[in-house]
């Protein structure tokens, strides 16, 4: 599975969560609550969705790991790998 893969992915699971904010107008090495306006509850469901959607396990422990879009791509690569 490709970087761009993953960020599709991701980037189609956010836009469930967050429809009105682009892609375009964030930083995606940003703080990825803070770009995306979204709350814990929101980050929960987004990390639910995305461990669903590549059958993973997305533990608490990790969430550190997925501050940012560009991180979270990034976990999900390795994870997948």
């Amino acid at each position: 599975m490709t970087d761009q893969d993953v960020s599709t992915a991701l980037a189609e699971e956010l836009n469930r969560i967050a429809p009105d904010v682009s892609l375009e107008d964030v930083d995606l090495a940003g703080d990825l609550r803070e770009e995306f306006d979204i709350d814990s509850m929101d980050f929960l469901t987004l990390i639910t969705a995305l461990g669903k959607r590549f059958d993973l396990e997305m533990p608490e422990a990790d969430y550190p790991k997925m501050q940012s879009f560009n991180a979270l791509v990034s976990y999900l690569r390795d994870r997948r790998a």
